[in-house]
């Protein structure tokens, strides 16, 4: 059935469905007949696959190869026991690799959206891959569009089809029935899967779900797996490189200089690649990857559904918040505290969405006909709905602001279910941030009626007439002066204040005079209290040099009334006089402003762009459809749970609460996540520096060597694999966020690390070579001697490290096993059978007396170098 050509009664028919929906019972059957409403994922993880990844590195290939030769010439205990730990590195990286790309796919499902569907004849709310064919939808601007779906009724309409036409503009919608066959792009009663509503609201019912919708058809491009890398890794890409160019190099010289001094061909060949394997740094990228992955896990847990990896380096970076007012620094619960109609200013009792409450005049009830003609505009104008439920109390659906519309009228028993037996909706303008206004036409008996609500000093402006004890009579500039400072009054005390108005239209009317020459009714006053943590968030980002800007469409009175409670400094500034700054000189004082009132997403644009060009780090949150050019711009763009899928698909990062505190907490951690990686690369570059230098020293100065091949890469295993990976776990230092926020310009490898990495290196290997020199007598014991020392050198400077970032010892239980894990591996290849294999012996009392003493003098030496250090840096926490 070709859905766009046929009648809306035969689509039903065919459908097995109606206006009303479907009931629960018959969605659940079709929900086991259709499947879900989902796409199914052409990428799958193959275990198998990420196994053989580990072996792809030309140096494990190389390595394989000599272990062949070795076999091939005898070599069966030393090619056995190389292949063995091969395996082992592999099965460990396999293991990290596989668990960081489970955690990534779990956190793509969970990037979902939900849908309204009429079920039982009542408005619901599901997961949009619960819905199924025959289901009624209703969208509106900012919703993803759940499913291919024929339009039932609109106003005007608009979608954004790019996704499957290639167009960029908006495609304006109708219900024509066509009578001829045409592309997707022409269809223009139908709407589909994963397409955006960019204007105006639909009724419509589904026709196709998951792999039958139009995007379905075409999954395959869509599932292309294009594997995100982010500048970190490319960074890290590039370090690697030149660092394993560098390592190969001096690899090389052992190999040439061994062979030279006699040490035989095949014996350099495998102590030259086996240096290499655990010399060259290829893990770094990896490392990232898993770093990121557990830091993505752990902000899912504080409400953040990170959608970009990129967006996790850039929080460490984030110098400036731009946050709008309400729902995130205000709670979002909003409740009608005050009206003013017929000259008077009233309070309303109650709070919250429970509709208990009197209206009061000097402490009585206040009744009156414009009151009551005031709140049934209210709730005429208005598309969310305030449904009572046994279990779950007063639920609301729509936007919070019309909900408290609703609460208050229905303090006066005016409800839409009685206000809907009257009064008909047949149109709608919706709002619109350039009109700041929405206007919704009931038909009442035979008249039309126009109701509005907007802006106060925008709806004062299209009127002429106000009403006043149940009559209209004529606005004058006196009145309209005096209803403006009641407003300014309002706002001053932190309030958000509506203005209502109406309009009987006659044929005659034409749709471009709705919205003029109206009777004004009064006003609505409505308090959102500041979140109680908000204050406090403030002060933090304060210490942690990030700067809060409120950018909000409210009263310019309301938003320094609100900022002043929370402590937010900064001037003011609202869109009229915002618009009278040229860009030039708005770009020399844009420092100064941290409170935008009045804010069009122009406006918004142009703000986000001036602090970019700035050079300033910008995170900008955002809900609505107006908010997505702006949250693209941004550096780091935070779309709000609440918010509309529109700018959901816009933003790098998703809050699942509407919090200030959960944008700081996910800046905690983007920094934190950095700094372990940081300590990684510190940590992995001193340790395989220092192994390469003692066997480079050694071979230079004739000694023997002081690490066998299988040492090596037990080393490479035991020391630059657990514990550097349990790294990615470390905690947040305390003071993480009283230092300045990172500059994105900033190399991985700073001159503070350069100089610390070649220190400690030269200190490490120094430390070895010593300790081999004074058991040369008995090479074994050397070499037990070498290798022992070398594990615990490298455990303490792990510890070092992580004592520059104020880490105690006990802050990261992961690194805790992993040490301990490493000291009894070790302790296993020096003082069991299986010694023979590793080429070790055991050690007594007195050569642990001399391992430990070195130990300390390192340590010590090591503290001298980091407080002269910190004395003349201050990024010294890199040593």
């Amino acid at each position: 059935m070709e859905f766009y050509a046929s009648p809306i009664k035969d689509i039903f028919t065919e459908l097995k469905s109606s206006e009303n929906g479907l009931t629960q019972e018959e969605a659940n059957n079709r929900l086991k007949q259709y499947g879900y409403n989902e796409l199914k994922e052409k990428y799958k993880i193959s275990a198998f696959k990420i196994f053989l990844n580990q072996f792809k590195s030309v140096l494990v290939i190389i390595l394989i190869i000599a272990i062949l030769i070795s076999l091939f010439i005898g070599n069966i205990v030393d090619s056995i026991v190389i292949l063995a730990i091969l395996i082992f590195n592999a099965l460990f990286g396999f293991f990290q690799e596989y668990k960081a790309e489970k955690s990534i796919q779990a956190l793509k499902k969970l990037e979902s959206f939900n849908a309204i569907v009429i079920r039982d004849n009542i408005e619901k709310k599901i997961p949009a891959r619960e819905v199924v064919p025959g289901d009624i939808i209703l969208l509106e601007a900012g919703d993803k569009i759940p499913a291919d779906a024929r339009l039932i009724s609109l106003n005007i309409l608009q979608t954004q089809e790019s996704l499957l036409t290639g167009e960029s503009l908006p495609i304006t919608k109708n219900l024509i029935t066509l009578n001829k066959r045409v592309e997707v792009a022409d269809q223009l009663n139908m709407i589909f899967s994963s397409t955006i509503i960019t204007k105006g609201k639909a009724k419509a019912v589904v026709v196709k779900t998951g792999m039958s919708t139009e995007v379905g058809k075409i999954a395959h491009l869509l599932q292309e797996v294009k594997k995100e890398i982010t500048p970190l890794q490319n960074k890290l890409a590039k370090l690697g490189n030149q660092l394993g160019l560098l390592a190969l190099l001096l690899v090389f010289i052992v190999f040439i200089v061994r062979t030279l001094f006699g040490f035989g061909l095949l014996n350099s060949l495998i102590i030259a690649i086996s240096l290499a394997v655990a010399a060259v740094p290829e893990g770094l990228p990896a490392v990232v990857t898993i770093s990121l992955a557990f830091g993505v896990r752990r902000m899912i847990k504080k409400n953040v559904l990170v959608r970009k990896l990129t967006s996790v380096e850039t929080l460490g970076s984030t110098q400036i918040i731009c946050c709008d007012k309400t729902g995130t620094l205000t709670k979002n619960e909003m409740t009608v505290k005050k009206v003013f109609c017929d000259d008077h200013l009233i309070n309303v009792t109650g709070t919250g969405y429970i509709p208990d409450g009197d209206f009061l005049y000097e402490g009585k009830q206040f009744y009156s006909k414009t009151l009551d003609l005031l709140l049934e505009t209210s709730v005429l104008c208005n598309n969310a709905s305030l449904n009572k439920e046994e279990k779950n109390g007063w639920q609301i659906l729509g936007d919070p602001t019309e909900a408290a519309l609703l609460v208050a009228a229905a303090k006066r028993n005016l409800t839409k279910s009685k206000l809907n037996m009257q009064y008909l909706r047949v149109d709608e303008i919706p709002f619109d941030s350039k009109r700041k206004l929405m206007t919704a036409i009931n038909k009442v008996a035979a008249k039309r009626i126009a109701y509005v609500k907007g802006a106060p000093d925008v709806i004062l402006n299209l009127c002429d007439k106000i009403y006043i004890n149940g009559r209209a009579i004529r606005l004058n500039d006196e009145e309209k002066d005096k209803i403006l400072k009641v407003n300014e009054k309002l706002t001053e005390q932190a309030l958000r204040v509506l203005g209502f108005a109406f309009k009987v239209l006659d044929k005659e009317t034409k749709e471009k005079e709705i919205e003029s020459n109206l009777t004004f009714i009064g006003l609505e006053a409505m308090e959102d209290p500041p979140r109680e943590d908000v204050k406090a968030d403030i002060q933090k980002c304060n210490e942690a040099g990030i700067r809060i800007i409120m950018i909000t469409g409210d009263h310019k009175n309301t938003a320094i009334a609100i900022a002043k409670e929370l402590g937010l400094k900064g001037k003011a500034i609202s869109s009229v006089e915002l618009e009278k700054i040229p860009l030039s000189e708005f770009k020399k004082v844009v420092e100064k402003y941290s409170i935008y009132a009045r804010i069009d997403p122009k406006h918004k644009l142009s703000i986000i762009n001036t602090l970019i060009e700035e050079g300033y780090v910008v995170a900008m949150m955002g809900d609505g459809v107006n908010d997505a050019p702006a949250l693209k711009k941004a550096d780091i763009g935070i779309a709000i749970g609440s918010g509309t899928d529109v700018a959901k698909e816009a933003s790098d990062m998703i809050l699942l609460d509407d919090n200030l505190n959960t944008v700081v907490n996910a800046i905690e951690e983007g920094r934190t996540i950095y700094d372990n990686i940081k300590k990684f690369v510190n940590y992995l570059l001193s340790t395989n520096l220092a192994e390469i230098l003692i066997i480079f020293l050694a071979t230079l100065f004739g000694l023997p060597l002081p690490l066998t091949a299988i040492q090596i890469l037990w080393l490479n295993l035991v020391t630059d694999g657990l514990p550097a990976l349990a790294l990615g776990a470390d905690p947040a230092r305390s003071d993480i966020m009283k230092k300045m926020p990172r500059d994105p310009k900033e190399p991985i490898l700073t001159k503070q690390m350069k100089f610390a990495v070649l220190t400690i290196s030269f200190l490490i290997t120094i430390g070895v070579l010593s300790l081999f020199r004074i058991y040369l007598d008995n090479i074994i014991k050397a070499q037990t001697i070498a290798f022992t020392s070398l594990v615990l050198f490298e455990i303490v400077r792990l510890e070092t490290i992580r004592a520059n970032y104020k880490q105690s010892f006990f802050s990261n239980k992961y690194l805790i096993f992993a040490i301990l894990s490493s000291i009894i591996l070790q302790l296993i290849v020096i003082y069991t059978p299986i010694n023979i294999f590793f080429k070790t012996v055991a050690l007594n009392f007195v050569d642990w007396l001399y391992i430990l003493i070195a130990v300390i003098i390192i340590f010590i030496i090591n503290k001298i170098i980091w407080y002269i250090n910190v004395k003349n840096s201050k990024t010294a926490i890199e040593f």
